[in-house]
């Protein structure tokens, strides 16, 4: 089940998190996420990403050019700023420190299973700037909120399906 909010810890940030366990494990999840041309077949409020360099590995300095229906301008050009593998991938906005992706993939170790499966819990948060104050909050709130937190809640839904069946070997899935 997807847990998803809209915080709003920063001032004129508008921040959109969701949270789902899936039955794989963090490895096969996060080799997944740190995959930008795969985005747009999971995340429903990307058009587009790709790598400015295509074909160079995701670290810490890397941009990715993302198109999205997340406000403000359409193409939005984002930098790796933090990168541990399997655990933690964070982009920030390359012209606004407002705007940031940042996805964490947590290890579920069960004391009870003892079919070897294992489990990942993923959480995923985006900011991006919403001007005008608090009553800018409110109206970016009430026109784009409850679609982005729908988008994100249906956004893991299907990651949840691609990476638990993924690792199931049908080759319908092996173009994603």
């Amino acid at each position: 089940m997807a847990f998803v909010s809209s915080p709003s810890a920063k001032l004129n940030v508008r921040s959109v998190t969701g949270s789902l366990d899936v039955g794989t494990s963090a490895e096969a999840a996060f080799s997944l996420l740190a995959t930008p041309e795969k985005w747009p077949v999971w995340l429903a409020f990307v058009r587009s990403a790709e790598r400015a360099k295509p074909g160079e590995p995701l670290e810490v300095g890397s941009e990715v050019v993302v198109r999205s229906t997340i406000p403000g301008e359409p193409e939005q050009t984002y930098e790796v700023d933090r990168f541990i593998r399997d655990f933690h991938l964070s982009l920030v906005g390359a012209y606004s420190v407002r705007r940031r992706i940042d996805v964490r993939v947590e290890r579920k170790i069960s004391r009870t299973d003892a079919t070897g499966s294992s489990r990942s819990k993923i959480h995923l948060r985006i900011d991006y700037p919403a001007y005008g104050g608090r009553l800018g909050m409110l109206y970016d709130r009430l026109r784009y909120g409850r679609k982005l937190d729908n988008a994100l809640e249906e956004s893991l839904a299907a990651f949840r399906g691609l990476v638990e069946f993924e690792n199931r070997g049908d080759p319908a899935l092996a173009d994603f």
